[in-house]
């Protein structure tokens, strides 16, 4: 079974312990990054390091178990007025993350849930300062406070609470009871249709009213979304997506990385990229953006993605460059993809570029005035306009 889950709060102050349940396992104490317990940590790892540790462990040993399994486990652990609190975990296991690492936990505190770094499962190569690993974890928060609100609850969230702890990214306590709003209920049901998409796009967004919500979603979580509408400028970002894609393809560290996080046809684990979820070749003709290599040759993947669109190119950008402002990365993220979900619009994002400094720096002043740029997405349908998906989407 998959380590316990936990809980954060919106306005901050957290209980220092997880309340024991029945049926979870309980994990030996692990000393924190300050020395301070953390029951539910695996020893391995010290739970606030979020800067260059030693390389990870085997990708067996980070496997996580079927999402399922970890659903069932919730439904037994409280009684049934706990049904917001049980329904914001289960909606915070589902948020996107890289290469659906979910390098989160998230801990039941009994009044409130914490959001902590799981640094074992942060990208050493490609994520050395885990700037990807806190986006992750921001958009889980954000799928933590959707879920309260739309069982009418107001929940009360509070990013980096406790400066001793630098691992425990937010705690969100529920406060007062109130009714659900239109955008909440939405948002919350499309939590389990939201899915990252690999390839081209059957169609653009093709909705100027839908590209400026979007940005609005992005600008109430304190960052921003820009759009580029000028076909050089998106051909120029393309080219630094493909080049960094080909460098990250001949170095090693990088490519055996990748391949821990790569499933094979059929793999129960929920975490990692399924083969069923990306193309068999990641430079299909046609593709502007290079898509990432998760195969490697060594997976085939099984993706059938019959579209022809590049869709709407944008950036994701902050003013600042801190860990706070890599959480409000990470919550306007999910609030946009979530919004987008709901209007049947999917997300494929390339974060090549972003993982070299020296062209992610050079992003910043061509491309975002001086922000700080955090996703590189493309936006588009990967059904015709009007259709309907029915299949439920696995967190990914």
């Amino acid at each position: 079974m998959r380590k316990p889950l936990r809980s954060p709060s919106e306005n901050g102050s957290g209980g220092e312990g997880t309340r024991s349940h029945p049926g979870l396992r309980q994990r030996p104490a692990a000393r924190g990054a300050l020395g301070d317990p953390d029951r539910s940590r695996p020893t391995a790892r010290r739970p606030g390091r979020l800067g260059p540790h030693p390389a990870p462990s085997s990708p067996e040993r980070r496997h996580r178990e079927p999402l399922e399994l970890t659903i069932m486990d919730i439904r037994d652990l409280r009684p049934a007025e706990h049904r917001p609190l049980r329904a914001a975990l289960q909606a915070g296991e589902r948020a996107p993350s890289v290469c659906n690492t979910r390098p989160w936990v998230l801990s039941d505190e009994g009044d409130r849930i914490a959001v902590v770094a799981d640094s074992e499962r942060r990208l050493d190569a490609a994520d050395p300062q885990a700037r990807e690993l806190v986006i992750s974890c921001g958009a889980a928060l954000y799928n933590i406070r959707v879920a309260l609100r739309a069982e009418g609850m107001v929940p009360e969230a509070t990013v980096l609470p406790d400066p001793d702890r630098p691992g425990r990214l937010a705690e969100v306590a529920i406060g007062r009871a109130g009714g659900p709003d239109d955008e909440a209920r939405a948002q919350g049901a499309a939590i389990t249709r939201r899915r990252t998409h690999r390839g081209l796009f059957a169609a653009d967004i093709d909705d100027v009213a839908l590209v400026r919500k979007l940005g609005a979603a992005a600008a109430a979580e304190g960052a921003a979304l820009l759009p580029l509408l000028s076909e050089p400028l998106v051909r120029s970002l393309a080219g630094l997506v493909a080049a960094a894609e080909h460098l990250h393809r001949y170095e090693r560290p990088r490519a055996d990385e990748l391949a821990g996080w790569v499933r094979p046809v059929g793999s129960p684990a929920s975490d990692g990229v399924r083969a069923e979820d990306f193309p068999g070749d990641a430079d299909a003709d046609g593709a502007l953006f290079p898509g990432r290599d998760y195969g490697q040759g060594r997976i085939r993947g099984m993706l059938d993605s019959p579209g022809a669109v590049t869709g709407t190119v944008a950036l994701l950008t902050t003013a600042e460059d801190t860990r706070n402002a890599w959480m409000a990365a990470g919550q306007a993220l999910e609030r946009v993809l979530l919004a987008a979900a709901v209007e049947e619009v999917s997300a494929a994002f390339h974060t090549q570029p972003l993982e070299e400094p020296a062209l992610r720096a050079f992003m910043a002043e061509r491309y975002c005035e001086g922000a700080h740029p955090q996703m590189v997405l493309r936006l588009g349908r990967t059904l015709p306009h009007g259709s309907v998906r029915t299949d439920p989407a696995p967190p990914r």
